[in-house]
């Protein structure tokens, strides 16, 4: 059976990539009214007991990681038709997410552009969606090798980083081009939203209030939703390659994770799972992935990503050239000097 052309997947795409206003407007209410709702609820809960706050984190979270997606889809003009609208909608998710629209916007175009491509892994890309290869780990000194494993041990890179991303990070365009002006203007912009926001709510409800139901909710949606993006690009099976031997249906397909979840989890999540449809095409909006999964057999990956392989994936951190796959650092330890 011969793959299919990039122009043939194309033409499979097309159909699903206008939005929708009425989906767009049904997303906003479950996920941007519910999760106000919700972090209402958990407000009104510190007066009842603080582990019933603890425990309405869990869904809230949820729903913020569902709102992020929002703005993800904005960022790419997909949600709405209107770019003006699709703006507007992503700058205030952003205030509630804590990621800068503007900013984070172009930051992510930046990955689009050179995913799973080893010769273009210094264009603004992440310890989460690029890689070194094994022969490239093995040249480093051993104390570059403890610097490079460090920020990519699961704990750190999937409970420790992502608050500090969200909470710290973004507050400063520290890592931002200078002439980023826009970007640069949003990260201020978001931060007295911010502050204006939480402001309001420590009147309302003290400092400590404030602390007690945002910081719960940011450490859970955020290790949730940086998880979710790891595995996109990085799972056994994954196809890396060398700009010559680069393509970008394969990257998509082969490079570009479908994570099958249960439906209330694909809901939930976004949709964010179909991530070989989102590569093929960006401009397919969220609410449109799984019938775009479904519409043809070519695009659906011949091996799924379990939730169990998911899990497991963590430890992929080093490409391998010689066997073509991602290994572990343990991997590259036994197969070569240390």
């Amino acid at each position: 059976m011969t793959e299919p052309t990039r122009s043939e997947l194309r033409e499979a795409v097309a159909p699903f990539e206008s939005s929708s206003l009425m989906l767009g407007l049904y997303q906003i209410v479950t996920s941007i009214a519910l999760y106000l709702a919700a972090l209402g609820l958990m407000y009104w809960s510190l007066r009842a007991s603080y582990a019933l706050t603890l425990l309405l984190a869990i869904p809230t979270s949820a729903l913020l990681v569902r709102m992020f997606i929002v703005q993800h889809d904005c960022g790419h003009g997909s949600f709405f038709a209107s770019r003006r609208a699709n703006d507007l909608l992503g700058t205030l998710c952003g205030v509630l997410t804590l990621a800068p629209y503007a900013h984070w916007r172009r930051q992510h175009a930046q990955h689009h552009a050179n995913w799973n491509n080893l010769d273009r892994r210094d264009s603004g890309v992440d310890i989460y969606s690029t890689c070194l290869t094994v022969e490239e780990y093995r040249a480093l000194t051993p104390w570059r090798r403890f610097l490079y494993r460090l920020p990519r041990h699961p704990l750190v890179a999937n409970v420790a980083i992502p608050p500090v991303v969200f909470l710290l990070l973004y507050r400063v365009p520290f890592d931002t081009p200078k002439d980023w002006t826009r970007e640069r203007r949003s990260v201020w912009v978001t931060n007295l939203a911010i502050l204006a926001s939480w402001g309001g709510l420590a009147a309302i409800f003290g400092i400590a209030g404030v602390l007690k139901v945002q910081l719960p909710v940011v450490v859970i949606s955020t290790m949730v939703g940086v998880w979710l993006f790891s595995v996109q690009h990085r799972f056994e099976g994954a196809r890396w390659a060398r700009r010559e031997e680069w393509n970008f249906s394969d990257a998509a397909l082969k490079g570009s994770s479908y994570l099958a979840l249960p439906r209330a989890l694909h809901w939930l999540t976004g949709n964010i799972g179909f991530h070989h449809i989102h590569h093929l095409s960006a401009r397919v909006p969220n609410y449109r992935l799984a019938a775009c999964h479904r519409s043809n057999a070519a695009l659906r990956p011949e091996m799924p990503l379990s939730l169990a392989r998911a899990f497991s994936a963590g430890g992929l951190t080093l490409w391998d050239e010689a066997q073509n796959k991602l290994v572990r650092f343990r991997d590259a330890v036994r197969s070569g000097s240390f």
